[in-house]
């Protein structure tokens, strides 16, 4: 008769850092984020060195290239950090968000939706005369080329502004606060859920309009119209279980926004724009200085493309893709 083999025993500070789920989600975030900071300061370090951002000041135009750089290198230096996570926790990248299955329909489907949510706002308020269109600022070879380069840029504003708050942060997060709904109430059926939506509710609603308070000529319309697009964008991620809906709405809604309409986009203009407006009335319908992103008439509009999400994407992934291994 065999006895069973003991049991290797655990080491006494085992459990604070390793949970049922890995590494535990505060050590996550905490490890994330000094990826972060350290890739933030090598990327900083080799842009002064190279002079990429002479001319680029605060208060210079805000042209393609320093979105490019600035958005890019951002969203570069956070899917690096998520990256390095993944191998550490063990997880594909992909579940962060960036999962390749469907991503071309859903980010092509994303980027026509956010043009024509866009274009229904612009059209609204033209209709009630409080935008008005003083005529085209580009034409032929010059049109498309810089359209091209600003649709790149809004992308990688896309990617970024996406993974900020949607992707590592919002799926380790939700994981860290399933552990804790589970212990109050072992049995929920619904863990994931409510995982899920807190979490949601302070990353993309409360954390994107903070982020958000710093842009100039921002409102208070504007910056609740930020939370309303944030959880609009996450609800797409609900639906599908990825950001690529997302990213490509919120390309195509910046890049009509600032380049095809050229209006502003929370008090700022881009270098370079097809069509030339400006706002008429009340500045609390029309959206003022601050764009139409200011304007009461965007939250209406948030809303539709809200029932369109609930309509054109199915339920596929959402929590329970999004909280567990």
């Amino acid at each position: 008769m065999y006895s069973e083999s003991p049991q290797p025993r655990k080491h006494p500070l085992h459990n604070l850092f390793i949970g049922d789920d890995g590494l535990r989600a505060g050590w996550s975030v905490l490890l994330f984020f000094a990826f972060v900071a350290g890739f933030a300061t090598l990327w900083h370090m080799l842009v002064r060195q190279l002079h990429l951002m002479r001319g680029m000041g605060a208060h210079a135009p805000m042209t393609w290239t320093r979105v490019l750089l600035t958005d890019g290198g951002n969203f570069a230096i956070f899917a690096l950090a998520a990256w390095l996570m993944s191998l550490i926790e063990r997880r594909r990248f992909g579940i962060y968000g960036l999962s390749a299955r469907r991503w071309l329909g859903d980010f092509l489907a994303g980027l026509a939706w956010g043009l024509a949510a866009l274009s229904l706002l612009i059209g609204c308020l033209f209709a009630t005369h409080l935008l008005a269109f003083d005529g085209v600022s580009l034409h032929g070879a010059n049109a498309v080329g810089l359209g091209a380069k600003w649709l790149l840029a809004f992308l990688l504003v896309g990617f970024f502004e996406e993974f900020l708050t949607r992707g590592y942060i919002q799926y380790t997060a939700a994981r860290g606060i399933r552990r804790l709904v589970l212990r109050v109430a072992p049995d929920s059926p619904h863990a994931d859920t409510i995982a899920f939506w807190i979490t949601a509710i302070l990353l993309s609603a409360a954390l994107f309009m903070y982020l958000h308070t710093g842009n100039p000529g921002e409102t208070f319309i504007g910056i609740l119209a930020v939370g309303v697009a944030g959880l609009t964008f996450v609800f797409s991620l609900w639906r599908t279980g990825t950001l690529w809906w997302a990213i490509g709405f919120h390309a195509a809604w910046d890049w009509a926004q600032s380049y095809l309409y050229g209006v502003a986009d929370s008090g700022g203009m881009v270098a370079g724009h097809l069509l030339n407006t400006h706002p008429t009335g009340s500045p609390l319908l029309s959206g003022g200085t601050t764009g139409p992103e200011g304007s009461i008439f965007v939250i209406p509009t948030l809303a539709l493309v809200c029932l369109a999400i609930h309509i054109t994407l199915p339920r596929r992934g959402g929590a329970g893709i999004y909280t567990q291994q």
